[in-house]
């Protein structure tokens, strides 16, 4: 029962709300309680709304679908996107928690269900198991001093001898398995290792220039996590209101639930402090209202609204291709003109990148150290607390010390959930990708192996561990719709790589038959793309482009060229500059003194600092 009583201490408003629901089940004689209210001395007719339990099943959508996700990823059950759609990823996970749990396996998110999910801050674990949460278990008990084996995950024969001595250690029964109460003392104060002495994991000592994989964020002071919204409950909704109440925004009950009068508070204290005003508590607003000496107090002149300039990026990182894509803004002011494409390797199956769009806070390292790894990356841009962008691997600050593993790796899955990339990709993000870009990860690009040929790695140079030097690629071909292809045709299959090739993808990217990377190399997708064309016009499918498919292709071209559209012959390269040509000037007029070019602008790039960081 001491253990019970101590699990309980350590549970959000939200889930204790959850577990006395699951107890009204079997007493309805218990009082219920008003999750806004939280639970003053002497209340015992309050009313709790419907609304925070209704049962949750297939194709149900909403915040409280979401929240269900979220909660179920925490605890490891559930790994796919946090949607707010109730799919079967979310029904397979809430079966297995039932199973787990004694509950009839049926998927749906009843109330006893939802009652015991939200008071569940672990799964339980026994042989077999595996997982993020097998991996931060052995992690703790070797710490403890009772496991000595390979961190690996995965819940073997070694992981249930260490558990079995923990629970000796503490006076349980030594059945080696982690249950919730288990896992509860484990992370406790109250642990003790096995010597008997109580352990305190001790602050990692930051070096001025090396950011700390476990501890990235060493500024802001109150760690910024996640955002929080209507409906978001728990012990940092309650800070936010207690904070709001100390700076004289808020006068509600201080109760960890995010509802009406919450979201006012926000607002108010948004609309002072020059700050978007939605009522949500995202990064920047944390950081006003924790991580700043300079707060505008209610009654005050309010701060001026922030005019940002538009971010000059967005990042995309595909993770089927295995591609980071950098685009710049067009003219209409949308994200659409590639800037540059980067080989990478995201997380693994098992230690998936995480998915969705995710905003930059600027936080960058010179190098980056992983103490769970024990190794080290170059370059080092935080995306979330979690996550970054970095280097390929070095064991350690040293150049020379490469991991040959991660570098022959990149074009593949490989990270545990950062985004691995070329030495100089990781430094070009690093010097010219700055807070507030967006970053967008997705698994939802279809496979593209022009565009993977594209971004191949170099060969690596083992005298200086850097990729040997290529020649510069040649200028891109040009490309103009209606024109007369280059002549005379002849025949294009796998592997050609010519001016020819890149009408080819071009001409069948306008006819809708291809969607992948025009790089005039012949592979697997501009042959699908032609084997296409050739169903639909009646030729043999043989997904080679022979005389009789480019004709047929180019048959509008080739009939009537327009002979207004003329293909331009770029000048050849030269190492000194053009003089401009003089205007011939009208009679009688003298012609007038040619303008000097303005100097070329030499970009500026950011300080480079040292540090260290999160998972590689």
């Amino acid at each position: 029962m001491m253990f019970r009583n101590r699990f309980l201490c350590g549970l959000s408003s939200r889930r204790i709300w959850a577990c006395i629901l699951a107890l009204q089940m079997v007493f309805p004689a218990l009082p219920v309680l008003s999750e806004e209210a939280g639970a003053p001395e002497g209340s015992s007719d309050l009313i709790i709304t419907d609304e925070e339990a209704r049962p949750l099943t297939l194709s149900d959508m909403g915040p409280d679908v979401k929240e269900l996700q979220t909660h179920l990823s925490e605890i490891g059950y559930y790994t796919a996107s946090v949607t707010g759609r109730y799919g079967e990823a979310t029904q397979e996970a809430v079966a297995a928690f039932q199973k787990d749990f004694g509950l009839p396996e049926t998927g749906d998110a009843d109330a006893a269900t939802l009652a015991l999910i939200f008071a569940t801050l672990y799964r339980p674990l026994r042989l077999g198991s595996s997982g993020a949460d097998v991996t931060r278990l052995q992690t703790r008990l070797t710490v403890l001093g009772y496991f000595t084996g390979k961190i690996s995950g995965t819940y073997l024969d070694s992981t249930q001898e260490a558990v079995a001595a923990f629970q000796a250690k503490m006076g349980l029964t030594p059945d080696g398995q982690a249950s919730q109460d288990v896992q509860a003392l484990v992370y406790s104060p109250d642990a003790r290792s096995r010597t008997g002495a109580a352990v305190v994991t001790p602050e990692p000592e930051l070096d001025d220039d090396i950011v700390n994989g476990d501890n990235p964020d060493a500024l802001p002071t109150v760690k910024y996590t996640r955002r929080y919204a209507y409906g978001s409950s728990g012990k940092n909704v309650k800070q936010i209101q207690q904070r709001l109440t100390d700076l004289g925004y808020y006068d509600g009950p201080v109760s960890g639930n995010f509802q009406g009068n919450t979201r006012n508070a926000v607002k108010a204290f948004q609309t002072q402090n020059g700050l978007k005003v939605d009522g949500i508590v995202g990064e920047q607003t944390w950081n006003r209202l924790f991580n700043t000496a300079d707060i505008v107090l209610p009654g005050d002149t309010p701060a001026p609204q922030a005019t940002a300039e538009p971010v000059p990026f967005h990042l995309v990182v595909d993770v089927t291709n295995q591609v980071v894509t950098v685009y710049s803004r067009d003219a209409q002011g949308e994200y659409t003109v590639v800037v540059r494409q980067m080989v990478c390797s995201s997380g693994t199956t098992k230690n998936p990148s995480d998915i969705g769009d995710f905003v930059l806070n600027g936080h960058k390292a010179r190098w980056c150290f992983f103490p769970t790894w024990g190794d080290y990356a170059q370059y080092w841009t935080q995306i979330t607390s979690s996550i970054a962008f970095h280097s390929v691997i070095y064991a350690r600050v040293d150049t020379m010390s490469l991991s040959l593993k991660s570098y022959y790796r990149l074009g593949k899955r490989a990270s545990h959930g950062c985004i691995r990339l070329l030495v100089d990709d990781a430094k070009w993000i690093y010097e010219n990708v700055g807070k507030g870009t967006v970053v967008t990860i997705t698994d939802k690009l279809p496979e593209d192996p022009e565009l993977q040929a594209s971004v191949a790695k170099p060969e690596l140079n083992r005298k200086n561990m850097l990729p040997v030097e290529t020649p510069q690629p040649t200028a891109e071909p040009i490309y103009i719709s209606g024109a007369e292809p280059p002549l005379p045709l002849a025949k294009l299959q796998r592997n050609d790589s010519s001016e020819a090739v890149y009408w080819l993808q071009k001409k069948l990217t306008e006819l809708g038959y291809y969607s992948g990377k025009c790089s005039g190399t012949y592979l697997a997708g501009t042959i699908a793309a032609v084997r296409a064309f050739q169903k639909d016009n009646g030729l043999k499918q043989t997904g080679t482009a022979d005389v009789a498919t480019l004709t047929k292709l180019y048959e509008q071209e080739l009939a009537t060229p327009d002979p207004m559209i003329s293909i331009p012959t770029p000048a050849p390269e030269s190492s000194v500059p053009a003089q401009p040509e003089a205007a011939a000037a009208p009679e009688a007029t003298a012609a007038p003194e040619p303008t000097a070019a303005p100097p070329t602008a030499t970009p500026h790039m950011p300080t480079i600092t040292l540090q260290t960081s999160s998972p590689n």
